[in-house]
């Protein structure tokens, strides 16, 4: 068995062909999709994260909306950006969205990739410190996230507050129970999912990755969370460790499916720099007959060592149609392989 959740962008443009044509569609379509994808047995909702796009940014109140009209699908992100967060803020707006969804949260965070503005991180206000990379930024306000999300109390009371204090030092409020075992860490190498392990996140590895060994894009993805499983019971975690990986997965069972993505099932990876010194592998999409699909994705290796699928979905072709995306890898495929 296999969690099956969605990972939507949910880019918008005025585009006449789009059905997310403003931020508002974008939104309202998010929401009423994981409705709906609940309704036929989905297990998660997941949102990207992009500033400065077109595209899903501020994921809080969306998740908060969600949890809201929800009682069961996972609600989470693949991934924040931790460059752009105010850690002790975020643990608020992540406590509160957690507490409406009634502990349904699976945060995913990262140290952050190439954005859409030339050091975009600046124009919130944060800077790398001396000796520091705008990476190595990422990575310490996570851990400051993981720390505050504890709930232990940091922060000196005033001896004369405006509403009296428990005792003792105070926490950020509110604080949800259980959500620091619910972060997942987006890795791009295998270096950094062993960091992930030895700081007690799941890990979530999606359709690309740094090409550390030249193999294919599937095979170095099963290494790398082989590699993360091996730390996790290293550092001797209580609990299990969960892993994500994302896929472009289209199922062709009638012909608006194969005027969309017909010939979109890329044969093979492919090889491009998402930072200009680190060469990275990007695995191949997936769509055919289910047969077909079936055969191809059973060998996968990723797959195989994954808990949970995210598959990809193209937002911007609406609520009803993207329902219809996700019902046929549940109806006609997932059974097959297992999923279900």
């Amino acid at each position: 068995m296999k969690k099956i959740g969605f990972l939507s962008f949910g880019h918008w443009n005025s585009n006449p062909a789009y059905q997310t044509r403003t931020a508002a569609d974008t939104l309202l379509q998010s929401i009423d999709l994981a409705v709906a994808a609940e309704e036929i047995g989905i297990d998660g909702a997941y949102f990207r994260v992009h500033h400065f796009a077109q595209q899903l940014a501020s994921p809080f109140p969306l998740l908060s909306a969600i949890g809201a009209k929800t009682s069961k699908i996972e609600i989470g992100t693949g991934v924040i950006d931790m460059r752009y967060e105010n850690p002790l803020y975020m643990v608020e707006d992540a406590g509160s969205a957690d507490l409406i969804s009634g502990g349904r949260l699976q945060l995913g965070i990262s140290r952050g990739s190439p954005e859409q503005v030339i050091d975009g991180w600046s124009y919130f206000g944060y800077e790398p410190e001396k000796g520091e990379t705008d990476a190595d930024m990422g990575r310490k306000k996570a851990l400051e996230f993981l720390d505050k999300l504890s709930g232990e109390g940091f922060a000196e009371p005033n001896p004369y507050p405006m509403f009296p204090n428990p005792p003792g030092l105070l926490r950020v409020e509110p604080h949800s129970e259980g959500l620091r075992e619910r972060i997942w860490w987006g890795a791009a190498s295998n270096a950094t999912a062993i960091w992930a392990a030895e700081n007690g996140m799941h890990l979530q590895s999606s359709t690309l990755k740094y090409d550390e060994n030249g193999k294919p894009f599937h095979v170095q993805q099963a290494e790398q969370i082989r590699l993360y499983k091996e730390a996790w019971k290293k550092a001797g975690h209580d609990r299990e460790a969960r892993v994500s990986v994302s896929r472009s997965i289209f199922a062709i069972v009638n012909e608006q499916d194969r005027y969309y993505f017909g010939g979109q099932g890329k044969a093979a990876d492919s090889f491009g720099y998402i930072e200009q010194d680190k060469r990275a592998i990007f695995g191949k999409s997936y769509a055919a007959e289910p047969d077909k699909l079936i055969a191809e994705l059973a060998q996968d290796e990723a797959i195989q060592e994954a808990d949970t699928v995210l598959l990809t979905i193209p937002n911007t072709l609406g609520v009803d149609y993207n329902v219809h995306v996700l019902s046929s890898i549940v109806e006609h495929v997932a059974p097959a392989l297992g999923w279900r």
